[in-house]
């Protein structure tokens, strides 16, 4: 795919797959906003990212927060435009070491549920209505592979990815 001069949103950026992936779109030619929720890491990647030249700018934003979502949308538009590719890629596993299902509090699971699923959804609404107005756009989640396997103490998380999972087909 083609990504020089789009404009992608990247959350979970901070470190891992998400910044390694603000840094692979930034590359290319991608003007990158990157998301999470530690503002000090966010500042390191995309300093790194204007260093080997590519564009790319920071805005924390906590997933699991519905308050985040639509300054988050914003400021990623008002900063490289319109967003063509987002990548939802935060997420939590929830409290570790990682609880059987049956052991997880409820707010642990609402709270898992908030990051990995909720806020994907309350994101892309943000975005879908200028992808759509302009006839282009990607938004893409990450997912695990405990989206499928059923992994023992791992409820809460292959729940949400699960469901994320789907609500990305649809």
């Amino acid at each position: 795919m083609q990504v020089r001069g789009m404009a992608a949103l990247v959350t979970g950026g901070s470190r891992g797959l998400g910044a390694a992936l603000a840094r692979e779109l930034a590359g290319r030619g991608a003007r990158a906003v990157v998301s999470a929720r530690d503002a000090a890491a966010l500042e390191r990647v995309v300093a790194e990212i204007r260093a080997a030249g590519g564009e790319a700018h920071a805005v924390a934003a906590d997933m699991g927060r519905q308050e985040d979502m639509l300054p988050l949308a914003g400021a990623a538009a008002a900063l490289v435009g319109a967003i063509d590719l987002v990548v939802h890629n935060a997420s939590t596993l929830g409290p570790v070491p990682l609880p059987l299902l049956l052991d997880t509090e409820c707010e642990d699971f609402l709270r898992v549920l908030e990051v990995n699923l909720v806020g994907p959804f309350r994101l892309t609404k943000a975005l879908a209505g200028s992808m759509q107005l302009r006839g282009r756009g990607l938004v893409v989640a990450v997912s695990s592979d405990a989206a499928v396997t059923p992994y023992e103490g791992w409820g809460a998380y292959g729940v949400s990815k699960a469901a994320l999972d789907h609500l990305a087909r649809i």
